[in-house]
């Protein structure tokens, strides 16, 4: 028996990009630009009730007091619970939590079929929840396309009853309007059990942003301040570019981006103290020769991890980015790149992670990436599980036991060890001859053949039968409406 004093135990490797002063200087530069040069605020509602605080404003111009912005961020939660379609707790977005899922709003999809880049479809979206709902390291579903075969101004709300009928995990969903959210508020009140129901146990969370540079649009201010009232789950982070719609610099993107958030932030804690928010956000680098923005630059990587130091120092939940990639089909690019960016976000500790799945600079969702990404979720959350040191895993009995010039292979220490080794699904392991007698298959291909196994075999739990025709019917609702303003105008 022996006494171990002061012993540190790292249980998983850790990473951070900014120092705790550069965090500081980057936290006074955001209350200074809020200060001195405010944000443009679109929905009147909102500058009164930023007016009625303190804050100063000079027509659309806001300008906020550094004591309210600090507020903001202290009564803001610092953690976010995100449940299943049936009530059960299934994310806890705090800390160093990493929980992996889908992007959202991609214009074409990879045919699962014919290979062919085209544009997306609901039942894209359908099959995309299913597949969601069949992978074990996936951890939620956003809609991972824009369907055209829709309405487009009620397509979010189509979205939305695709995912919920097709996934029990977690759903993060955008909204066209706030006329839309509410349709998509009541379809999961209705899915819940009612608005009490779905406030205690949310399954869904809204995704929305301000415009950059420095700017609450209407649309998304009168979302924030909707999800706020309901006291629901909203994810409030800027899409900003550098070089473009902010800075150049890196450390200017985070300071432009940080206070359009902080300036969101403000406004829902004012209308609800302690709504339910998520930070972080993209900060993307323009690429000057193509003028598109890059999903796999390493500033982009850059900024993201830097916003995840913010936001550790703020205890604030983290949106954080993965598995996406700039290559237009999915090939060895696709996969390094979408592997670097898991490894990153789990040392990061992203709490949601979302992009899986995405290629061409977020234009396409690939299910070949979506599946491959899940492996490397897999394999990432094995590294990131550490080094237990232990008397049972040091293993100096056994050492001895077995001793010079014998082997491990029969003792049971092994037998009761090895299983602890992670094992791929998709990734190929065999000899060469093995794998020309399985057919030479690329990983490609494997991935490919994993989707298509999944979505032929695995059946969600579906709603019940009222619920569904209830959904049914909101939608038909808001075909109505669209129909009504057409002829209208």
């Amino acid at each position: 028996m022996y006494i171990r004093s002061n012993y540190t135990v790292n249980m998983t490797p850790r990473f951070r990009v900014l120092s705790d002063d550069q965090i500081v200087e980057l936290h006074h530069a955001t209350l200074e630009v809020m200060r001195r040069t405010g944000v443009q605020v679109e929905e009147p509602r909102a500058i009164e009730v930023f007016a009625k605080a303190g804050c100063w404003v000079d027509g659309k111009r806001v300008r906020f007091p550094s004591h309210l912005v600090e507020w903001a961020i202290r009564v803001t939660s610092s953690r976010v619970v995100l449940c299943d379609r049936l009530g059960r707790p299934a994310m806890a977005l705090q800390g160093e939590r990493a929980y992996f899922g889908t992007g959202s709003d991609t214009p074409n999809i990879v045919d699962i079929e014919t290979g062919e880049r085209r544009p997306v479809r609901k039942e894209d979206i359908a099959r995309t929840s299913r597949l969601v709902d069949a992978l074990p390291h996936l951890s939620f579903m956003m809609c991972s396309g824009i369907a055209s075969d829709v309405p487009a101004a009620i397509s979010d709300i189509h979205h939305f009853e695709a995912m919920v009928r097709n996934t029990v995990k977690p759903i993060v969903f955008t909204a066209w309007s706030l006329e839309n959210l509410k349709d998509i508020i009541e379809m999961a009140e209705t899915v819940a059990g009612g608005a009490e129901a779905l406030q205690r146990n949310p399954f869904c969370a809204l995704y929305t942003e301000p415009i950059s540079p420095l700017t609450l649009g209407p649309e998304a201010t009168q979302k924030l301040m909707y999800m706020a009232e309901k006291g629901l789950p909203t994810v409030f982070t800027p899409g900003l570019i550098t070089g473009a719609s902010g800075p150049v610099t890196i450390a200017g993107g985070l300071v432009q981006g940080n206070a359009e958030m902080l300036a969101g932030f403000v406004l829902a804690q004012l209308i609800r103290e302690g709504a339910p928010l998520v930070y972080g956000g993209g900060v993307l680098p323009i690429d000057m020769r193509t003028t598109l923005m890059s999903y796999a630059a390493p500033e982009f990587m850059l900024a993201v991890c830097a916003l995840k130091d913010m936001a550790r120092y703020y205890r604030l939940p983290m949106f954080h980015f993965a598995g996406c990639s700039d290559a237009k089909t999915f090939d060895q690019q696709a996969s390094l790149e979408g592997a670097l960016w898991v490894m990153l976000a789990a040392l990061n500790g992203g709490n949601l992670v979302h992009d899986m799945g995405y290629i061409d600079n977020g234009l396409t969702t690939s299910y070949q990436q979506l599946v491959t990404m899940d492996e490397v979720v897999g394999m990432v959350a094995r590294f990131m599980g550490g080094i237990p040191v232990t008397e049972e895993t040091m293993a100096l009995d056994v050492i001895d036991r077995v001793g010079p010039g014998g082997h491990f292979l029969a003792d049971d220490h092994t037998l009761s060890h090895f299983r602890e080794n992670w094992m791929p699904k998709l990734l190929d392991r065999s000899n060469y001859d093995t794998w020309l007698a399985n057919g030479r298959l690329t990983l490609g291909d494997r991935a490919l053949q994993r989707a298509r196994h999944l979505l032929a075999t695995h059946t969600p739990e579906p709603l019940p039968e009222a619920i569904a025709e209830r959904l049914a019917a909101i939608v038909a609702r808001a075909e109505q409406r669209v129909q009504r303003d057409a002829a209208g105008s």
